[in-house]
């Protein structure tokens, strides 16, 4: 798979991100609320049109990656959600889809991210030949660990992460209904 295949749920649409995301995307990874708990920097305008050229990279040489998340009544940008190889050196996510959602405050405390992750996690579990899906987590944020554990995730493992507690989690491919 090249690119990322369009999903719908009840409130939401899970779409590629296209080179018109790039404000939005720049918006949120400067928000210091919202890296607080992912590396803590905001982030310049050339990381993150990087990081939208290895989104497209991830899916061309993965079969998988991330998605924008689109609010289905509005179209308004919410974040972005989906999984990666982030090469971290951290042994228990090698060979491993990691999960990552990261939303914009107009998406915070609305279940956002859950409905987001089901979909793509039901997505992986049809699509991808892993035993598991990983994620890591800043064992300060509750918002996000309560999401994954909603998910299904468990916690595997505390370890170090460029200097910071991290939280590895894990959740089990379900089998097909």
């Amino acid at each position: 798979m090249s690119h990322a295949p369009v999903m719908e749920t009840i409130r939401l649409i899970l779409r590629p991100h296209r080179v018109q995301d790039y404000a939005a995307c720049k918006a949120l990874w400067a928000d210091a609320d919202v890296v607080r708990h992912i590396g803590g920097q905001p982030q310049d305008a050339q990381a993150v049109w990087f990081r939208l050229l290895r989104y497209a990279g991830m899916w061309s040489m993965l079969g998988y990656g991330m998605w924008v998340i689109e609010e289905r009544d509005s179209g308004v940008f919410l974040g972005e959600a989906g999984l990666l190889s982030a090469e971290r050196g951290i042994a228990q996510l090698e060979g491993v889809p990691e999960a990552g959602w990261v939303l914009a405050p107009d998406g915070w405390g609305r279940d956002i991210a859950t409905e987001a992750m089901h979909a793509i996690l039901d997505w992986a579990d049809a699509h991808l030949d892993s035993p598991s899906v990983r994620c890591i987590i800043d064992p300060g944020n509750a918002a996000s660990i309560k999401v994954a554990e909603k998910l299904g995730f468990h916690a595997l493992i505390d370890t170090d992460y460029g200097g910071k507690p991290t939280r590895v989690f894990d959740r089990p491919k379900h089998p097909p209904f």
